[in-house]
């Protein structure tokens, strides 16, 4: 049984545009992956920047806190050496 010529020129059509189609569609797939992959991280990048941040923070205050707190047990010892001094 013959086949209709508009049928087989539909079909050779079709399967014609799905090959000339498939690079395309790969090569943007591969852009959105790519382009997803490196938003995810910068914003990776950015988070541990900020926590970095606070530890650097958080660090910097206690070691302002420890000099302070050596400066005031030096000068209390110093103070009670003076009261004893003067006491004696």
């Amino acid at each position: 049984m013959p086949v209709n010529d508009a049928v087989t020129d539909s079909v050779t059509q079709v399967n014609t545009n799905v090959v000339g189609e498939t690079p395309a569609l790969a090569g943007g797939n591969l852009m959105i992956s790519t382009s997803q992959a490196l938003g995810t991280s910068a914003l990776n990048s950015t988070g541990a920047n900020q926590q970095a941040t606070i530890v650097h923070q958080t660090s910097t205050v206690q070691g302002i806190n420890s000099l302070f707190a050596t400066g005031g047990a030096v000068l209390g010892r110093s103070i009670q050496v003076i009261f004893e001094k003067s006491a004696s």
